[in-house]
């Protein structure tokens, strides 16, 4: 699996008339590699792959790091031995790094010690590993399908616990003991719990704010297995029966949200799926109330490519997991958002979620 990964991103490196790309983002670290640790760099080149970390990891590597990557343990700097191993490669001269993932400070390195009389020549790179990622493996979705398992098994046991007087922070505890209760290995994201007029604000953090009768109650979560995401959102009421305007807010995205995962194809553009939800939440008046975009790609990070977008022209690669949520979120009441994981298979799309869409009432 990580040979095939080095030989494409070999290949993407030469069609490119570059001798090595310096990774230095630990999620494509841990692409190219397995390697899950906090501090670590990788040097591709036609012909080696050597990761250099600290000494932290000497026994972690034994188990996560492929075969097809060579190991360097480096007792003081990783930038010292990068020079070193560099200078052991004479016919590597032009060098690609990620200048996205690369600090001023670390910067300065490549243009100083790293340009010291060597006769390297640096180059900035954008998403030469990123682009490899979209297009996610059988193991990885198998990685993702778990962590919407295990996510999905979160909620359903967290729902009938919820009770009008608990706090947003409340039920963001106990979600999350859940999810850590049945298996995720972290949160990939800050568990958003927002009641009421507060679930207008897409990115909410839960707070101390009190759920009363008739709140909607809006959830977006999600859950990691094998370093993997998932990324779900469910919109609830709270205490009574939803109101007619609940009622028609909430079918008006859920019917968004499954005209999009249905019709979502491998190839389209980002914008064309995006207008898949969009115009019908705009032919039913709401287009100004959906205001951030369907999706995103999911995988190693909770935001990566593709883009579900208005502005997105790249067509999506067979074999992306992205998510799908459109909202309506309007000031001073409150919003809705329902968001499902899909793959987008040769076939056409694979809906991994499976919770129940409809407006739940808790309590």
């Amino acid at each position: 699996m990580h040979a095939d990964r080095l030989a494409r991103l070999r290949a993407s490196l030469a069609a490119s008339h570059l001798d090595a790309l310096l990774v230095s983002a630990l999620p494509n670290v841990r692409y190219l590699t397995g390697f899950s640790g906090s501090n670590g760099l990788v040097l591709v080149t036609a012909d080696d792959a050597v990761l250099l970390t600290d000494f932290r990891y000497a026994t972690q590597v034994k188990t996560e790091v492929a075969a097809a990557v060579r190991v360097a343990i480096e007792p003081t700097t990783l930038w010292g031995r990068l020079w070193m191993e560099l200078k052991g490669l004479p016919k590597v001269e032009v060098i690609a790094f990620e200048s996205a993932h690369v600090t001023h400070q670390d910067s300065a390195r490549l243009v100083g010690e790293g340009a010291d009389g060597a006769g390297w020549r640096w180059r900035p790179a954008l998403n030469l590993v990123e682009i490899l990622r979209e297009s996610k493996d059988a193991g990885e979705i198998a990685h993702i399908r778990e962590a919407v398992r295990i996510a999905e098994h979160a909620l359903g046991r967290t729902l009938p616990q919820v009770r009008v007087g608990m706090t947003e922070l409340d039920v963001a505890g106990i979600l999350e003991h859940e999810l850590r209760s049945a298996g995720s290995e972290g949160f990939p994201f800050e568990t958003i719990i927002a009641a009421g007029a507060r679930s207008a604000l897409p990115h909410a953090r839960a707070t101390k704010a009190v759920i009363s009768a008739g709140d909607l109650l809006l959830f977006d979560f999600g859950a990691v297995s094998g370093g993997y995401c998932s990324d779900i959102t469910r919109t609830c009421v709270v205490g009574r029966a939803p109101d007619a305007r609940q009622l028609e807010i909430h079918t008006i995205v859920r019917e968004a949200n499954a005209s999009a995962s249905a019709g979502v194809r491998a190839g389209m553009r980002g914008r064309d799926a995006d207008a898949l939800a969009r115009q019908y939440i705009e032919r039913r008046g709401y287009g100004e109330a959906f205001g951030h975009s369907l999706g995103h790609g999911i995988g190693l990070e909770i935001h990566e490519s593709p883009r579900l977008a208005k502005s997105a022209e790249s067509p999506v690669a067979p074999g992306a997991v992205v998510t799908i949520e459109p909202g309506i979120y309007l000031e001073g009441w409150g919003g809705v958002r329902i968001e499902d994981d899909v793959v987008l298979t040769t076939e056409g799309p694979d809906v991994l979620t499976s919770f129940d869409r409809t407006l739940i009432q808790l309590g």
